[in-house]
């Protein structure tokens, strides 16, 4: 999946990130708005987890979007 499009649709699939990430808050979903860069710190922070850690989660999540998660 292509990044631009998960960023570009944020609003509709920050649900899924909140599946994946249940310690995430509605207010931090907010301030991510999509960058990925962001989300990756949020991670971090919340879980506790190395950067790196972060990243690979947030890539791995990625990989899993689908056209599914879009609102058509």
């Amino acid at each position: 999946m292509n990044w631009d499009r998960i960023e570009g649709n944020w609003k509709q699939i920050k649900g899924k990130a909140r599946e994946q990430w249940g310690k995430l808050t509605d207010d931090d979903l907010d301030v991510v708005a999509g960058r990925r860069e962001q989300l990756a710190g949020k991670v971090q922070e919340r879980y506790g987890c190395a950067r790196e850690d972060a990243e690979k989660q947030v890539a791995e999540w990625e990989r899993k979007a689908t056209d599914s998660w879009f609102r058509k």
